[in-house]
């Protein structure tokens, strides 16, 4: 019993500070945006506004949830829960510093893998279950883009798991103690910040979502909190890659220089100081970017990243080869 509390404690300490941070990363989104347009953006609800997500979680939390008629409406309801479990499960194997991990697996790595690919059952059930040819399409162009991008981050992602030799995010990390591996694979890295951008369906890959063709997309049909869980897993799942992103090329938890002040301050500051930097890039291409057209995008995907991913594959294996460097 006592191991069973510890668990469910461990996991509320990961999600409660997950939710409070997605709740301000869109009011983070917000201010940056309004100060790039050169507006003011919420500032009524508390003090210069930080009371924002709060209302707005509150505004949907009461609103009426409305099922369309035509829906199939169990799959309509199981849609946005399976999206948002799967946003919050694969943080169980993220560290946040050597110490703080819910599971430190050896295939930490393929977990996430795993979790990112079955999120694309979410939009897809969420689009087919509204009955509705707009949410239909948005699911398809969610599907399609997904899948093509997830082949050239594995890619990328086996790029450095060659260079450790482990599929552990821990050992990983603890890896890039002499060198963060941003500065050897800085294409991967490159590669790897757009292409989380397409997984995320974000700007400027936002197709499925594209206003002006399909209204909204695949969520078009939802609202109160099946749209706030669609909301709220899109979010978590951008901190999620911007985490992994952090682990793989930025070290992680470990400080910017081994010497004192830096390695004096907390490992999970670091941490958090990397994911800032990655949600501020998400950020910023959604304020300056326009959006590509869908044959561009899959373009972009099959022709251009593929290719390059796995001919540094294959470059980062022959170069390890040749000066006998592969790990055991």
């Amino acid at each position: 019993m006592i191991i069973i509390i510890c668990i469910i404690l461990k996991i509320l300490a990961i999600v409660v500070p997950l939710l409070i941070s997605v709740a301000y990363f869109t009011i983070a989104e917000r201010k940056l945006m309004g100060s790039i347009h050169r507006r003011k953006g919420p500032n009524v609800i508390g003090f210069v506004g930080l009371l924002q997500p709060l209302a707005d979680g509150l505004k949907l939390f009461i609103k009426e949830t409305i099922l369309p008629s035509n829906s199939n409406i169990y799959i309509f309801l199981l849609a946005p829960i399976l999206t948002f479990v799967l946003s919050l499960i694969g943080w169980s194997v993220i560290p946040l510093s050597e110490k703080i991990v819910i599971s430190d697996i050896n295939l930490g790595v393929l977990y996430l893998f795993a979790i990112s690919s079955l999120s694309v059952y979410g939009i897809v059930l969420a689009g087919w279950s509204s009955n509705s040819k707009y949410p239909f399409l948005g699911c398809l162009r969610s599907a399609a883009q997904m899948i093509s991008y997830e082949v050239s981050i594995g890619f990328i992602i086996v790029n450095v798991c060659i260079c450790t030799g482990t599929f552990n995010l821990s050992g990983i990390v603890l890896a890039q103690k002499n060198v963060w591996f941003i500065i050897p694979l800085f294409p991967m890295f490159v590669l790897f910040y757009i292409s989380m951008l397409a997984e995320t369906n974000r700007h400027p890959f936002d197709l499925p979502e594209a206003e002006a063709e399909l209204v909204s997309g695949y969520n078009v049909e939802y609202s109160a909190m099946t749209f706030g869980l669609f909301f709220l897993g899109e979010y978590a799942n951008m901190l999620l890659m911007a985490t992994f992103s952090s682990l793989l090329f930025l070290g992680g938890w470990l400080p910017l220089f081994n010497i004192p002040p830096f390695n004096v301050l907390p490992g999970s500051f670091w941490l958090s100081l990397k994911i800032v930097i990655g949600v501020v890039f998400f950020i910023l291409t959604r304020a300056a970017l326009p959006r590509y057209r869908y044959d561009q995008l899959m373009h972009i995907g099959w022709k251009s990243f593929l290719p390059l991913s796995l001919g540094y594959l294959i470059f980062t294996v022959g170069f390890l080869i040749s000066f006998n460097w592969l790990p055991n």
